[in-house]
């Protein structure tokens, strides 16, 4: 199977479940030719836009292949055979692997998806972010519950609510060499868990069809922040208009389905509108997920992240929150907010409550984009 068709004749043809394989892989993957130019006639079973053929292997690959694998196999179906068409049948859906790149496919087709359709591809959005939220609903509310209770400090607390760490970096100059010690003159405890708002958070997402697995995953973070009575969460989505979707974020499901992928960016506009959603800018955090191609008006926009963090906000630029590497992205924009000391930098889901937790603690975030990038460079991420 590995060698492809010209072994054949040479080691013989793969036969049983083997064979079945061998014929689902070369269904996608010979239809380019036999690699002279000429179109390959004899492996090639081919799903040449047929739908009932496309179900049937759509199903054969399920049978045969690890989830994993399925998924990179759908994707590259609906980018070799132009299939996207056919995934606005009912029964295609039925047939296919929920994954996150779906999702994205199908809110690219939002606006021409016909209504007998729009149940089946929202039992397909569903499934999804309830996987995604299982994977990341526990770890966000534990990070960023500890990080407002961290953040709340008190310079009395009880015995119990002592920082000692913060404590003993406090008082370093009053070490006591001959006793081999530290006397704190100023304590450092946690502060005690309050019901109130802490922390004002604004999602900006930008919905160009580039973005389209960042836009699922904003979604779903969105809503899992926005069930956190600590935080005011709002979600504002833009492409060259500005859409505010927080009213929605009860519900995950109609918060995708109320983006659109696609069309053009205007960033400024998208931080003009969303600076008016921030009354209380040193308690509040404002993440721009965006490539940073900014189709408006480039110096507005970064005068405005400017102005933002000359009144205290805590600004976030993600170049993508997704599983995949480093995006494109406009390099010249990236680096022009970093020299106003905001990073622009890719995070995967799993890094982004250590990320919030960060940014509601107010801590360096270009140490943390730094550290980050190497933890996935070793991991040979990038």
């Amino acid at each position: 199977m590995v060698l492809g068709g010209p072994a054949d004749e040479a080691l013989g043809k793969a036969e049983g479940r083997d064979g079945a394989m061998d014929s689902a892989l070369s269904a996608l993957y010979d239809q380019g030719g036999d690699g002279d130019g000429e179109k390959s006639s004899r492996r090639s079973a081919g799903l040449s836009g047929s739908a009932p053929k496309v179900a049937r292997w759509l199903g054969d690959i399920r049978e045969y292949f690890p989830s994993t694998v399925v998924q990179v196999m759908q994707q590259d179906a609906i980018e070799r055979l132009d299939l996207t068409r056919l995934l606005l049948e009912p029964e295609m859906l039925s047939a296919v692997e929920p994954d996150v790149h779906l999702v994205g496919t199908l809110l690219s087709l939002n606006r021409v998806m016909p209504d007998q359709t729009k149940d089946a591809a929202r039992q397909v959005v569903r499934t999804v972010v309830e996987q995604l939220e299982k994977r990341i609903e526990q770890k966000t509310r534990a990070a960023v519950t500890g990080a407002l209770n961290r953040a709340a400090r008190i310079n009395r607390p009880r015995h119990a609510d002592i920082d000692w760490n913060r404590t003993i970096q406090a008082n370093l100059k009053h070490y006591q060499a001959e006793h081999r010690t530290v006397i704190p003159e100023r304590l450092i405890g946690y502060g005690r868990r309050t019901s109130a708002v802490q922390r004002d958070v604004v999602l900006c997402v930008d919905q160009s069809g580039s973005m389209a697995a960042s836009v699922v995953f904003s979604g779903v973070f969105a809503a899992v922040l926005a069930s956190m009575k600590s935080l005011r969460t709002s979600l504002v989505v833009f492409d060259t208009s500005v859409v505010d979707l927080t009213e929605q974020l009860k519900d995950p499901v109609e918060v995708l389905f109320g983006t659109q992928l696609g069309g053009g960016t205007d960033i400024n506009r998208a931080i003009a509108y969303s600076q008016q959603l921030i009354t209380r800018p040193r308690d509040s955090i404002f993440v721009l997920i965006s490539d940073l191609y900014e189709g408006g008006v480039r110096d507005q926009m970064l005068r405005r992240v400017a102005e933002m963090t000359a009144a205290g906000v805590q600004v976030v630029v993600l170049l993508a929150l997704s599983d995949e590497g480093a995006p494109a992205y406009d390099h010249e924009n990236a680096a022009a907010l970093a020299a106003l000391g905001v990073p622009a930098f890719a995070c995967t889901p799993d890094a982004f409550p250590d990320l919030m937790a960060a940014a509601i603690e107010r801590r360096d975030l270009k140490a943390f984009a730094e550290r980050f990038a190497d933890e996935r460079k070793a991991g040979g991420v990038l």
